[in-house]
């Protein structure tokens, strides 16, 4: 059975080139592109693993996190955050709050498939 991701991310692009990326690999990949109502795609898609943007219309990535990680059915949730900010300090916020890992855009495709790979490894 194909491990399911959730794409939490606003950008068209960065959407298109994950989602093929993944689904290429056999991912079954679904997308979410607001902060606003995160929480309810987080639980409603019952993910193996999620890729979260830190900068999102309504909600940052950030507090979504920290809502993850306070709730019992999602905190050992695997979360990827991407950001196009990659200063030292949204490095250790994402570390403070859960993340597992922490990516800047631009990114390669080699290293997204990589890290989503190593997270979920069994």
């Amino acid at each position: 059975m194909n491990k399911k991701v959730l794409l939490i991310e606003d950008e068209p692009n960065i959407i298109e080139a994950i989602s093929f990326i993944l689904s290429r690999d056999g991912w079954d990949v679904k997308t979410h592109a607001n902060g606003h109502d995160a929480m309810d795609a987080v639980r409603d898609r019952a993910a193996d693993l999620i890729i979260l943007d830190v900068m999102l219309p309504g909600r940052s990535g950030f507090d979504i996190l920290k809502d993850i990680r306070a709730d019992g059915a999602l905190s050992d949730t695997p979360v990827l955050m991407l950001t196009a900010r990659g200063q030292d300090k949204d490095r250790e916020m994402a570390a403070r709050v859960g993340a597992n890992r922490f990516m800047t855009k631009p990114f390669s495709n080699a290293d997204v498939l990589e890290a989503v790979r190593s997270m979920v490894a069994t």
